[in-house]
């Protein structure tokens, strides 16, 4: 009997629920999802003037601001976060949230392992010192050892100018390159990770990506474009604002739908390991063959 590995979640079934005043989130991936251990997925969102009180989480969280403006305090200062600038909160380090702007502020958030219910979501209020001045994300401030930014012109492969290389604390800067695709890492363990990554990745029209698994968890929010994707052999087009996760096992593989370039935002947890992160489908083919022939 074949066992399904994934999930898919489209825009227009997104439902928020409140979580404290002003505070919602869209859980996505969660204990409700048969499978997943190790990604806890949600897009988050902050009414203007709302907060969310400080805490600590026994888990890593990583987030991305997808639209909208907020502040996160944390014992290192606090910083205005807008479309583009992205995160990192280490297991046992206190922060907070609050929206100064005056539109909802909507986030990706990655929490790795998966938060526990039956210990009350892994997360206790805290003490947090009081703010200081909200200072805007600036990668290229060495100082900056938690945040950066990533814009669409930093996924172009042409567009990689010594100017647009320094926008960012680390080698995170290295473009990959590959097959009609691109992928730009964000949260890794440059930025201090552990336990997940976040990168950005684009196709453009004639990028291909074969049928594949690995011996980790993949989150794909889609941020531009669509996409053909195909997860345990059940294809789905997935557009702006869709969610899929694809769990350890899950063979999948991912084509352009269109016309124009595919972004999507993409998580793993656990990080992957230094070998055989990839089985591709096609290598596993030919090994078969060579075997028949070596038997005939």
């Amino acid at each position: 009997m074949s066992v399904s590995r994934h999930v898919v979640r489209r825009a227009s079934e997104a439902v928020f629920t409140a979580v404290s005043g002003g505070y919602s989130r869209w859980s996505i991936v969660d204990e409700g999802v048969p499978g997943a251990v190790h990604t806890g997925f949600a897009v988050c969102e902050l009414a203007p003037g709302a907060s969310v009180p400080s805490q600590v989480n026994w888990f890593e969280e990583s987030v991305f601001l997808l639209s909208g403006s907020a502040v996160m305090d944390t014992p290192g200062g606090s910083y205005r976060l807008e479309p583009g600038d992205y995160g990192l909160v280490n297991t046992g380090v206190p922060y907070a949230w609050r929206n100064l702007g005056d539109e909802p502020a909507r986030w990706a958030q990655m929490q790795a392992p998966q938060p526990r219910g039956r210990m009350g979501g892994d997360t206790l209020p805290v003490a947090l010192a009081t703010p200081g001045p909200v200072l805007p994300v600036d990668p290229r401030d060495p100082r900056n050892q938690t945040f950066g930014h990533i814009a669409p012109q930093h996924m172009e492969p042409g567009k990689q100018s010594q100017d647009l290389l320094a926008v960012s604390a680390s080698m995170r800067t290295a473009l990959l390159v590959y097959s009609g695709i691109t992928v730009k890492m964000m949260v890794d363990s440059d930025l201090g990770a552990d336990l997940s990554t976040m990168f950005m990745v684009q196709y453009q029209p004639d990028g291909v990506a074969g049928a594949h698994d690995h011996p980790f968890e993949e989150t794909y929010l889609i941020l531009e474009g669509a996409t053909d994707a195909t997860f345990d052999g059940e294809r789905y087009r997935l557009e702006v604002g869709d969610v899929a996760w694809a769990g350890v096992g899950c063979v999948h593989g991912f084509a352009n739908a269109g016309a124009g370039p595919v972004r999507w935002l993409e998580t793993q947890a656990p990080q992957p390991p230094p070998r055989h992160s990839y089985r591709f489908a096609r290598d596993w083919t030919y090994l078969v063959e060579v075997v028949d022939k070596e038997d005939t």
